[in-house]
């Protein structure tokens, strides 16, 4: 909890809060010690990451697919990555509608980091939602 000092003399008053940072993005976050939260909604948190990450899988399936390129090394080669990290970022394209969506508002949940969603995921959606924390 957080705590409030007077110093001896009385002309300094120190104000102490509990926080956590985490990184998000690139950028660090202030994280509210566990139920200060409740009285205010959370804001909408985009993460430039992974929408850039979300918008590369999708142009990159359309590249594959209207035969830009004959396979994920060749586009890798052309995109001068990794082939196995762009098909790790091709798997995003499989991603239920509804957690690609809290992706772009903002709506995800505050954990989720791009590297959760790099792992293999469940195909079903409903085990995506579970592995990820989405609440429907």
């Amino acid at each position: 909890m957080s705590r409030a000092e007077i110093n001896r003399d009385g002309t300094a008053l120190t104000v102490m809060v509990p926080m956590t940072f985490k990184r998000r993005g690139g950028r660090k976050l202030v994280v509210a010690p566990h139920g200060v939260d409740a009285w205010a909604p959370p804001r909408a948190r985009i993460d430039n990451t992974m929408v850039k990450a979300l918008a590369r899988a999708h142009r990159w399936r359309r590249m594959l697919e209207g035969g830009e390129f004959a396979t994920v090394q060749d586009l890798a080669a052309a995109e001068k990555i990794n082939p196995s990290y762009l098909a790790r970022i091709l798997r995003l394209t499989l991603l239920a509608p509804d957690i690609v969506e809290a992706i772009l508002d903002g709506r995800q949940p505050t954990s989720l980091q791009l590297d959760d969603l790099l792992v293999p995921l469940p195909v079903e959606w409903e085990g995506q939602r579970q592995v990820l924390r989405f609440i429907t």
